[in-house]
């Protein structure tokens, strides 16, 4: 099945659909929409080629497409497709970028899909970051005219920025736009900052395709992954057409499908607050995210709830189901309180019926996984300080080295001290010391480079001496402190290796050794960067393979989220209460990472630092509990069970 044909008549029909501007199909994972992309793709090559006629395709980059260019080899290698006769037009480039740079979009079309093809390489086409700019305007003009003499694009594949950009058409971009240099927008450079390893780094400016050029294709498909594409989604698809959001242009295009994953479509309406645009089915989930939708809306606690603001905000049909609306606020309400426990690893000696944990085994074994060294402490601190506190035999594991994370300068540093360490104890060494390499690799090194094995290794040792000390301060013993170095991850770069069979077995083992009765993992998606998705993933695949073991079926995972967002109030099963004065041991916790403080390699798009963001959303938990009529608290930890 085509994505052109996925649900079109059920979407032009569907009440639920009448805010989308934009033909949108919403899939489980990005990995089936993927398919049916490069299935599209591949049908459109098979059917024109059958005809005698060339393909003529606009490629994207970007971790989007990635999915469909891994889909579309496999169809090359596997069932013989060929790509003798297409021709392909890249969006974008850096200005100014030599095409071998790590950050080149020549490198990654390569990488990603031409060296797998049987593409001419005469038949691909990127723009050049290597041009002087006196030549860009002739050259851009040239790109027009292949494209045109070609018979135009027969389908654009598209991502969309932050910014609801398309290509490099940042805000502001006309809808008659062609092929240009552009200055980049701040929020672009500073998402691309990671992989240019400093926002420093970022060229200013970028050769794009217009909007005008992508509107000319007569097929666009523009998809979207992952929650934190999610409001820009909404933007575009149900957002009036501005030229603050280039990619609500597409809506005035008569074919294009804006294909997206369930966590990029969740604040779509349909999504969000379906009861708003039609009947609905009732289900508990639903109900309860309504009744909290509805409180927080009017800003008035549940128990307040009247039937008039139920039927005011397209709820009736629930009043006539589950009402009046007392009835359904008294069940909301204790739901909500059932959530809250300042006993994570379940309080003992109680009848447990309406706690989120298990008061037995009364002091349970714990595996908190953190992705990075500092995970732990930032996003569930609070929980993990009490678990200890509580007596329970906590176990971290630290499942990445983290070590391209910290700056050279601590390197330097850091060896710098190493040498005077050693010229203390032992001044009879005198060959060339660490700190003159290191100093003379870093010196070597351009932006984006891969850091010498010792440069890695230091760093490495820096974010694991920092994990200890803020493990130790919150009282986990050295024996139940685990650095797992996942394989997947110690490429020396930003971009990692695909998840192994060696990753999921070293998660398992440690497991299996441990025997937790409680798994806490990273649900924290919304990493831009991708390390939690990975390892989480990773941890999923560990706890499946293994289930079947007799201690599985005492063990519970809860996902826990702060370092780049928090669980909507609605998908907390167990929420803990953070004292003033644990909040602050949390915050000296989090301290203890040095080489994090102050700035971060990879701060993201958020400037505030890391104790900064898990503080505040903390609050921001427990304001909403407050609001919603709960016990008010200085700060609050959610977490959401996952069932094996």
């Amino acid at each position: 099945m085509k994505i052109a044909q996925f649900d079109r008549k059920k979407w032009e029909l569907s009440a639920f659909t009448q805010k989308e501007k934009i033909h949108t199909a919403i899939f489980n994972q990005p990995e089936q929409a993927s398919e049916l992309i490069a299935l599209e793709i591949a049908d459109l090559i098979r059917e024109k080629t059958g005809r005698g006629e060339k393909t003529v395709l606009g490629l994207a980059t970007g971790s989007s497409p990635k999915g469909v260019y891994k889909e579309l080899i496999r169809l090359h290698k596997e069932e013989g497709l060929s790509f003798k006769s297409v021709f392909t037009f890249n969006l974008d480039e850096y200005f100014p970028m030599n095409p071998d740079e790590l950050q080149s979009y020549v490198k990654f079309m390569n990488e990603n899909l031409f060296d797998h093809i049987d593409i001419p390489k005469e038949q691909v086409h990127i723009p050049d970051g290597t041009l002087e700019q006196e030549e860009v305007a002739a050259y851009c003009q040239d790109y027009e005219e292949k494209i045109d003499a070609l018979g135009g694009l027969d389908l654009q594949l598209l991502g969309i920025g932050r910014t609801g950009h398309v290509g490099f058409n940042e805000p502001g971009s006309t809808v008659h736009s062609k092929t240009r240099l552009v200055n980049l927008d701040n929020i672009t450079r500073i998402d691309a900052a990671s992989d240019f390893f400093g926002e420093e780094h970022v060229p200013r400016k970028a050769i794009t395709m217009g909007v005008g050029t992508i509107m000319s294709a007569k097929r666009i498909i523009i998809m979207a992954w992952g929650e934190g594409k999610a409001p820009i989604v909404r933007k575009a698809i149900e957002g009036p057409m501005v030229e603050q959001v280039p990619a609500t242009f597409l809506q005035t295009h008569s074919n294009t499908v804006f294909v997206l994953d369930e966590a990029a479509g969740a604040e779509l309406t349909r999504q969000k607050t379906p009861w708003l645009l039609g009947t609905v089915d009732w289900t508990p989930e639903l109900t309860k995210r309504a009744v909290i939708w509805l409180a927080q809306k009017l800003e008035k606690p549940v128990l307040k709830l009247t039937d008039r603001e139920y039927s005011d905000h397209g709820m009736s049909d629930l009043i006539l189901q589950e009402g009046p609306a007392y009835s359904i606020n008294i069940k909301i309400f204790n739901l909500l309180q059932h959530t809250i426990t300042g006993w994570p690893g379940g309080k003992p000696n109680v009848d447990d019926t309406n706690r989120p944990e298990r008061a037995n085994p009364a002091k349970k074994r714990v595996l908190i996984f953190s992705p990075h060294p500092d995970d732990d402490v930032i996003s569930m601190g609070g929980t993990f300080l009490r678990l200890v506190d509580q007596g329970h035999e906590v176990h971290v594991a630290y499942q990445t080295s983290g070590n391209i994370a910290v700056f050279d300068d601590d390197v330097i540093q850091y060896a710098d001290f190493f040498g005077d360490l050693n010229k203390e104890f032992h001044p009879e060494h005198q060959e060339q010391s660490i700190y003159d390499r290191v100093v003379e690799q870093i010196k070597n090194k351009k932006a984006g480079d891969q850091d010498s094995y010792e440069v890695q290794k230091i760093k490495g040792l820096i974010r694991r001496s920092e994990a200890k000390a803020g493990a130790r301060y919150v009282g986990v013993p050295m024996e139940r402190i685990h650095f797992m170095d996942m394989p997947f991850y110690e490429t020396g770069q930003v971009k990692k290796n695909p998840l192994g069979p060696e990753d999921i077995k070293i998660t398992a083992d440690l497991i299996k050794r441990i025997k937790p009765h409680q798994i806490y993992a990273a649900g924290d998606l919304s990493d831009p960067h991708g390390t939690h998705r990975v390892c989480l993933s990773a941890i999923f695949q560990a706890v499946e393979s293994i289930k079947s073991e007799e201690f599985m079926n005492d063990c519970w995972v809860w996902l826990y989220r702060g370092a780049w967002q928090e669980w909507s109030v609605e998908d907390i099963e167990m929420a803990v209460p953070i004292s003033p004065d644990e909040l602050m041991r949390k915050r000296r916790a989090i301290f203890k990472h040095q080489s994090q403080k102050d700035s971060a390699v990879f701060p993201g798009s958020d400037k505030r630092e890391f104790w900064q963001r898990a503080e505040d959303r903390n609050r921001d938990t427990a304001r909403i509990y407050d609001l919603l009529g709960l016990a008010e608290y200085e700060a609050m930890e959610g977490f959401k069970r996952y069932h094996f």
